[in-house]
């Protein structure tokens, strides 16, 4: 029997159903693989009784009859959404024991579907990096290397690496993300997967650790595009403990699938050609609005004239946020404490803090607070809420003239690890292409659409309308079918 190791959600899905094999020997090979595959330290926990459990419950569901969607798919979760009875770390020391007596909606919505847990990923410091470098945990290493003989350990992207890697060498066929600024589609294209944030609200918040709120949100990752659908389905629903969740049916995304685009605009917005922007990139860029073209849709040129003033507005939001969330962890209530001998109320404090977080989230607590001070509220909080509202209003205003967007996902291919860990302005520029979209709540997807010159994957980002993920996984799998990406990272661990 072929590894079934290589098939995606849709193959096992229809293998298990099908008899082609069972959910066990599926879950068993992935289990393996797992435990084969620890120097990649793409997961923090495993949990492999989870996945064997499931298959079992599949193989019964099958022999009666009762196949739910996801029945016989062993899944990877990343440990920033909680799990009742498993460890549920953010990657941070803060939260390193911490076990959950509940269970976030998203996983349970998964379970729900019948898939099963191989573990809890690896990711960024409370979801705050872009390169996978900031975990209590080690960072993880993408299974890529380049093509110049040399052996440089590369990153998988942030903060979703353990996520993106795991994907990408066959640990798992899908995996949770979640995307505050581009955590989702960054590591996707590093590590030449797809991946997807849905629209604001359509998965629910409730029981993963919190961010940045008005910006996180849970979206799936997986080989293709059609596994994307599958995955984001069974993810996404109302739910009335999350304030923000959309009260709204869920589409079912895999049925509406069509790569043909004939009567859609699609736009490209010419203030995202940023200066010094790579030629391998450009070159991308180009190619994929040709292919979107061979799909039937008219290319049109927008602008969206806000767009520079996005990567300063997101980092005074988003660290005010997280400012917020994370006074929540003082050493009083769960997580970390740290209790020096003879210290009062306020010494612990400070010492559960400075123990528990890394520097990149003292980094950002320490901006957050800052621009929320009394003397700079509205020179800087309120000023980027300001071009926030305009940067959703530059998209608004595109709609008249396109159905979605097409940009480049990252302004570069994986770079090595350690290579930007010392220039935090340099890290924060990786996202200089997926946090409009996060302003502005909308969906957006990132497809793999070649190699660079080291052999490494680069992606193609789409951005669709408000609550229309349909047309942003139509348009991806219209650059799926015509880039014909078929590489995979060899196991060279």
């Amino acid at each position: 029997m072929a590894a079934l190791t290589d098939l995606g959600i849709a193959a096992i899905r229809d293998g298990v159903r099908d008899g082609a094999f069972t959910a066990r020997e599926v879950a068993e090979q992935f289990v393996a693989r797992v435990a084969a595959a620890r120097p990649l330290n793409a997961f923090i926990t495993e949990t492999p009784e989870h996945a064997l459990a499931a298959a079992d419950a599949a193989d019964k569901a099958r022999a009666a009859g009762t196949l739910a969607p996801l029945s016989g798919v062993p899944i990877g979760m990343k440990d920033l959404f909680c799990t009742a009875g498993v460890r549920s770390t953010a990657a941070s020391a803060m939260l390193g024991d911490f076990v959950p007596p509940y269970e976030s909606t998203v996983s349970e919505k998964l379970w729900a579907a019948g898939a099963g847990m191989l573990g809890k990923l690896n990711l960024d410091q409370f979801a705050m990096g872009s390169s996978n470098e900031t975990s209590a945990f080690g960072n993880v290493v993408s299974p890529w290397r380049r093509n110049d003989g040399g052996n440089a350990a590369l990153t998988p992207g942030g903060s979703s690496g353990g996520s993106a890697a795991a994907v990408a060498a066959r640990l798992c066929p899908a995996a949770t993300g979640t995307d505050t600024g581009g955590s989702i589609r960054q590591p996707a294209a590093f590590t030449g997967i797809s991946g997807i944030k849905p629209t604001y609200g359509r998965c629910s918040r409730w029981g993963i650790v919190a961010f940045a709120s008005s910006l996180d949100q849970a979206g799936a990752m997986a080989r293709d595009v059609r596994d994307c659908a599958l995955m984001l389905q069974a993810m996404s629903g109302f739910d009335p403990k999350d304030a923000t969740s959309l009260d709204l049916p869920v589409p079912d995304w895999e049925a509406g699938l069509s790569a043909d685009l004939r009567g859609k605009r699609v736009g490209i917005p010419r203030e995202y050609r940023v200066d010094d922007m790579p030629a391998e990139i450009d070159a991308l860029w180009r190619q994929g609005a040709a292919w979107l073209k061979d799909a039937g849709a008219e290319v049109v040129e927008v602008s969206l004239p806000h767009t520079r003033y996005a990567l300063p507005a997101y980092y005074i939001v988003a660290p005010a946020e997280a400012s917020s969330n994370l006074a929540r962890y003082d050493g009083v209530r769960y997580g970390l404490r740290d209790l020096p001998e003879g210290a009062g109320l306020q010494d612990m404090y400070a010492a559960t803090r400075a123990a528990g977080f890394g520097a990149e989230v003292k980094r950002r607590i320490l901006i957050g607070t800052y621009v929320l001070s009394a003397g700079f509220y509205d020179a800087y909080y309120t000023q980027a809420q300001k071009i926030r509202a305009l940067i959703a209003r530059d998209f608004e205003q595109a709609w008249a003239s396109c159905d979605l967007l097409l940009t480049p996902t990252a302004p570069s291919a994986a770079f090595a690890l350690g290579e930007r860990s010392a220039d935090p302005i340099a890290m924060y520029l990786n996202d200089v292409f997926t946090v409009p979209s996060s302003l502005a709540g909308l969906p957006a997807m990132s497809v793999p659409g070649g190699l660079d010159g080291q052999g490494l994957p680069l992606g193609l980002q789409l951005i669709g309308r408000p609550l229309d993920e349909q047309t942003v996984l139509n348009a991806g799998l219209a650059i799926e079918a015509r880039a014909g990406f078929g590489e995979r990272p060899s196991d060279w661990w």
